[in-house]
This record gives C-alpha cells, sequence and structure tokens, in this order.
C-alpha cells in the first residue's frame, strides 16, 4: 500500500525530473559521465563545490565566467577553485571555518566562493559599501580565517583583526594593490589543480541582512537539500541550458549569488562587469546577445533614465528573461521595461531569510504591477494576524512561509518568529480573489491613523505609478490630530512636473481618505544601498 507521503514523494520526484528535463540540465550524456555526475552528487550534496564539478564533467571548455579579466571554461574554474582551496587549506582552513569575502562581480568572488565550498568552509559575503569601522565589526564578529579582498578595499582594513590572512583577489601586478600582498592568482598558479576528496562538512554561507534598519546580521544556512528548490523556481523562470546571463546584481546579495549557482547548474555563461553602469550593462547584453540580465529593480530604473541619444541603440535582440529580486518593484517599472524590450521580467519576492516567496511573471505584471506573484511548488504562504490565526482572503497579515531554503537563524543567535514551522518574512501582505500576493509593507511600518490601520506600500504603489514620479518612499509620522500620518518623498520625472496637491489628489481619488500624505516632499533621488533597497531610516 502506497502512502500518502510516499505518493507526495513521488509526485515531487516526477516534477523535478520534469523541469530539469525542460531546462536541459537532465539530458542524454554519454554513460561514463552519467555515472560521474551521479557519483559527484551522491557524495558531494547540493553544494556549489558539486555543481562546479558537474559543471565539469558536463561542460568541460564551454565558457563560464566573462569578466575584465577575459573567459574561463567551466573546467579552467573547477582546477583553479582546486587550488585555491588547496591553498585555504594550507592556510589552516577547514570545515566550518569562515573565508570572507569581499569583491565586485568578477571571477574573484565566484572562485573564492567555490574554493571555500571545497574545503566545507563557511563562507561569509561582506558588503562592498562597507565603511573600514563597519567591514572590522563585522569581520571580528563572525571571526573569518582568511579575508579576500579587492584592491580598492585595502584602505578599510587597518581596523580588521591581524590574526584574520589577507588575500587579494586577482593579481596584485594587474590590480595596483599593496606590494607583497598574498593573491588568488598567485595561490592558484603555485598550488596542484587535481581533483580533491569531498570534505567532510557541507558548505555554509553567512549572508548579510540589508541593515536597512539597523546594523546587518549574518544569516546564516546550510546548502539546500535536494533539488526542490531549483526546481520550484526554474518552473516559474524558463531558464535553459547553455544560455548567456549578464549578472548585474551585487554577488554578495543573495540574489546575485544563488544566480551564480544557477548559471553552473545551467552551464551557462555569466557575464560580468565589476560596478553597474546602465550603458555599459545593455552594451554587454547586446554585445554577448545575453539571454537572461540578472538585476535589482533600481538598475532597470537607471538604464530607462538614460537619455534617448544614448539608449536609442539597445537592442536587446536575444533578451528573454529580465529577473529580478532584492528590493520593492516600484509601480510601473515592470511594464516600462517590457514596453521597450519585451515581456521578459520575473520578479521574485523573497528574504535573506526566507529564501524564495513568490514570484511573478510577465502575464502577471502587466494585470497588476503591484502584485508579488504567486509562491512557486514547494513554497507554502500563509498570512497570520496578530493572534496566530489566518486572516481572510483580501485581508493583510503577517506574511510566513514555509520551504527547504529559509535560514537556521543570525549569527549573532537571535531568530525570525517562526510557528508551525513557517517562518515570518517582516512584511504583511494579501492575497487578492485570485491568488496574488501583494505585499503591503513591512510589518513594523504599519502605522495607526485616526484608529485606522494603514500600511506604506498601498501608497506607495499608487503614487509611483504616476506617469510623472520615478520613485517614492512613505512613512509614518507623529501627527497631533491623528496621532500618525503618512509622509511622501517624491522624486519626479523633472522638477515641477508634478505638485503636493497633485500626489494627495491621486492618494484620496484612489484610497480611502486617511491614507492621503499629510506632508509630500519632493527630493532629487531616494537613499539606497548596493542592493537597491530604499535606506528609509535616512529620510526621517
Amino acid at each position: 500500500m502506497i502512502t500518502d507521503q510516499l505518493k507526495t514523494r513521488l509526485a515531487d520526484a516526477r516534477f523535478q525530473l520534469k523541469v530539469l528535463a525542460e531546462t536541459g540540465i537532465v539530458s542524454p550524456m554519454r554513460p561514463d559521465r552519467t555515472l560521474r555526475v551521479l557519483s559527484t552528487l551522491v557524495r558531494g550534496g547540493t553544494t556549489p563545490a558539486t555543481a562546479a564539478r558537474i559543471a565539469a564533467i558536463k561542460y568541460g571548455e564551454k565558457p563560464f565566467i566573462v569578466d575584465e579579466a577575459g573567459s574561463l571554461s567551466f573546467t579552467q574554474v573547477d582546477r583553479r577553485t582546486n587550488s585555491l582551496a588547496r591553498a585555504m587549506a594550507r592556510m589552516g582552513v577547514g570545515g566550518g571555518d569562515g573565508v570572507a569575502i569581499m569583491c565586485r562581480n568578477h571571477r574573484g568572488f565566484i572562485e573564492s566562493n567555490l574554493a571555500a565550498s571545497k574545503l566545507g568552509a563557511t563562507a561569509l559575503f561582506l558588503n562592498t559599501m562597507f565603511s573600514g569601522p563597519q567591514l572590522a565589526d563585522v569581520v571580528r564578529r563572525e571571526g573569518p580565517k582568511v579575508l579576500i579582498y579587492d584592491a580598492e578595499f585595502a584602505g578599510l582594513l587597518g581596523e580588521v583583526p591581524e590574526e584574520v590572512i589577507r588575500v587579494l583577489a586577482g593579481d596584485d601586478a594587474e590590480a595596483d594593490g599593496p606590494a607583497g600582498e598574498i593573491t588568488t592568482e598567485g595561490l592558484i598558479s603555485s598550488t596542484d589543480d587535481g581533483a580533491m576528496d569531498f570534505p567532510s562538512e557541507a558548505a555554509r554561507f553567512i549572508i548579510l541582512t540589508s541593515g536597512t534598519t539597523g546594523a546587518p546580521k549574518g544569516a546564516q544556512r546550510n546548502s539546500p537539500e535536494g533539488l526542490g528548490g531549483l526546481a520550484g523556481l526554474l518552473d516559474c523562470i524558463p531558464h535553459r541550458s547553455g544560455e548567456v546571463m549578464v549578472i548585474a546584481a551585487p554577488l554578495f546579495h543573495s540574489w546575485g549569488f544563488i544566480n551564480s549557482v544557477i548559471a553552473m547548474t545551467l552551464g551557462a555563461t555569466v557575464v560580468l562587469e565589476r560596478k553597474f553602469d546602465p550603458e555599459r550593462t545593455m552594451d554587454l547584453v547586446d554585445r554577448h546577445s545575453a539571454d537572461v540580465l540578472v538585476a535589482v529593480p533600481v538598475m532597470l530604473q537607471r538604464i530607462l533614465e538614460l537619455p534617448p541619444h544614448v539608449s536609442a541603440g539597445f537592442r536587446a535582440e536575444n533578451l528573454k528573461i529580465t529577473t529580478l529580486s532584492g528590493s520593492a518593484l516600484p509601480g510601473g517599472l515592470a511594464t516600462r521595461w517590457m514596453d521597450r524590450y519585451g515581456d521578459s521580467v520575473y520578479n521574485l519576492y523573497g528574504s535573506t531569510e526566507v529564501a524564495f516567496v513568490s514570484i511573478a511573471g510577465p502575464e502577471h505584471l502587466r494585470k497588476d504591477p503591484a502584485t508579488a506573484g504567486r509562491p512557486p511548488r514547494g513554497t507554502a504562504v500563509m498570512l497570520l494576524d496578530d493572534e496566530g490565526g489566518e486572516v481572510a482572503r483580501g485581508e493583510t497579515g503577517r506574511i510566513f512561509v514555509n520551504n527547504n531554503m529559509t535560514f537556521e537563524g543570525y549569527t549573532g543567535g537571535e531568530d525570525k518568529e517562526r510557528i508551525d514551522g513557517f517562518l515570518s518574512s517582516g512584511d504583511v501582505g494579501h492575497f487578492d480573489a485570485n491568488g496574488m500576493l501583494f505585499i503591503d509593507g513591512r510589518d513594523d511600518e504599519m502605522i495607526i491613523s485616526g484608529g485606522e490601520n494603514v500600511f506604506p506600500g498601498e501608497v506607495e504603489d499608487l503614487i509611483a505609478g504616476h506617469k510623472d514620479v520615478v520613485e517614492v518612499a512613505v512613512l509614518g509620522v507623529k501627527d497631533e490630530k491623528f496621532g500618525q500620518a503618512l509622509k511622501a518623498w517624491v522624486v519626479p520625472v523633472k522638477p515641477g512636473a508634478v505638485d503636493e496637491a497633485g500626489i494627495k489628489a491621486l492618494v484620496r481619488q484612489n484610497l480611502a481618505s486617511f491614507k492621503t500624505p499629510k506632508e509630500v516632499v519632493f527630493i532629487s533621488e531616494l537613499p539606497r544601498n548596493a542592493t537597491g533597497k530604499i535606506l528609509k531610516r535616512s529620510l526621517e
């Protein structure tokens, strides 16, 4: 007799096989290669190191990384990271030890992460916008043995503990780094690149939270068990084996990082540029006939803001997927992009802690640009009230998520709220009549104005959809009459394009009167962090 649990497992296995076959990840191979791939997966588990090893078996000399230093094949990256891992092992790095990485988007980041994974070490991804004191604080708190960094950050290392071994990413002669510094290229060129034993510990990662409401925390997570999470994502975003991906999103952020791992799994070529530049990014898309652009929403905004004489030549003829995450997608941005470059936008709503929550594809965003879409297979979402009960369809509740990708907790010992295996995302939202998820704001941003609960997100989405508004942030402020009221910071397309009365009239005409901002301030741009999230505390 087949139990319900076994039926579920069989159905999940069929689903995963179907999706992986459609993408081309599972495809016919010579029997000897098939055995090597299966053996590697069983022995290594679902880690970045395993993805690199399997990619070398399947894709060999096909180009994997293209950056300013040139091109590297899958085989080259596998061998180079063997060398780097061995060199770090001689420095005392082993299973569970920390390897901090402070690199921009280039081979150094990906190779450092893969080398750490091959040792079963813990990779700590550092924000490239850190100041010296912030860097030192995080390194002291997390305690890595090695810090791999770009030469441009050398001046920030003064307060980093002396016992942390410093390794310069790349070649100091090329990067103009500190004289005599240990470099990754030097370590790679002087160390054996033969196949390595599998580590006794699975690779782990510490991804720092965005720190938009305080100091960044270290969110720790293991490599996921199985391929269910990947299959759920690929079922919603139609990646295909062998595609070309321009990754503009920062690699130190979870969105950039996970896409670099997806690329290995797909046998995709990854095109990287150290720093984001809107014109340069579109030039890379065209020059490499990219199928995929991986970005955060503000990057699309910057591209669309380029003057016509600059953007007129952008073709993006092969662009099938523009995949976004990392910050809220302003109302209307997706449709403006698709009107110009085709229906390619796939927006993933998630967080460092809960990973995937929902995905909105082109058909969803065409119907309602404000939607966060639907949860992928393998992810369950509950909306709960303050007492822990589920809210009715259409009502706003706190978002709780269950999947196999959620984090283990913060490195400082704290955790997000958990209820019956579901983890709080920290946001509030609602499902509409069609089961589409909408994000109403952060659960700590709700204000009570004249006895009514008000979430800024709904007001932000409405104002952001105005034709003369580039972007907007709405916050609660103190109000003598109502206790609290909303205040809006608006970036117009040009000075004077819209006034305060027009913004207030728009809100009054479309939402309840108590949601109308008490004050509207016009500014040239909103403060953001490296992943494009608005730093609202800087507006208060």
